[in-house]
């Protein structure tokens, strides 16, 4: 059996091509962790009770994890973080099959007035609406599934929120 190098090249070519466009680390050409972010607990402005503290500790893991920023605990950052929920919604997607009227599956939604200022020139960087959504399945009890819900719903405008701030050019 003869061996060609050809075919194994040519596979090693193309391989390598498809990862031409990876980035590692920020992709704002900042340095990882060169910055520090301070994230204010979030104000909120809504009916839907402790949104603002899942929002806030969302928020601080997600930079945490992201490694784009250093999350500043004590002192100030350079980045100063500070927001406001501003709406919570609720949108009814479906209905109980024997029972029309009853709706058992919503979508949840939130959206955050965000502002990040650089703390050296107090410059913004950041002065936006950021939303985040969820799905919620209700079975007997709406209470318990809003509650089972709501880390999720934090998380995904955490998550938006990441990106718009460790995505910027700033």
């Amino acid at each position: 059996m003869r061996f060609s190098v050809i075919p194994w090249l040519g596979l090693a070519l193309l391989g390598l091509t498809g990862c031409a466009g990876y980035q590692l680390g920020p992709v704002n050409g900042a340095e990882a962790g060169g910055r520090s972010v301070e994230v204010f607990p979030f104000d909120n402005q809504t009916l839907q009770p402790r949104l603002g503290d899942a929002v806030t500790q969302s928020l601080r893991e997600r930079l945490q994890a992201d490694g784009t920023f250093h999350l500043c605990t004590h002192g100030r950052g350079d980045v100063v973080v500070t927001g406001k929920i501003t709406r919570f919604h609720r949108d009814g997607l479906s209905a109980s099959a024997t029972d029309v009227t009853t709706t058992v599956n919503y979508r949840e939604g939130v959206v955050a007035h965000v502002v990040a200022r650089d703390s050296s020139s107090g410059k913004v960087v950041l002065d936006k609406d950021i939303s985040g959504y969820t799905l919620l399945n209700v079975g007997s009890d709406m209470s318990s599934a809003e509650r089972q819900a709501q880390p999720l719903l934090a998380d995904d405008l955490a998550r938006n929120i990441t990106i718009a701030l460790t995505e910027g050019n700033w």
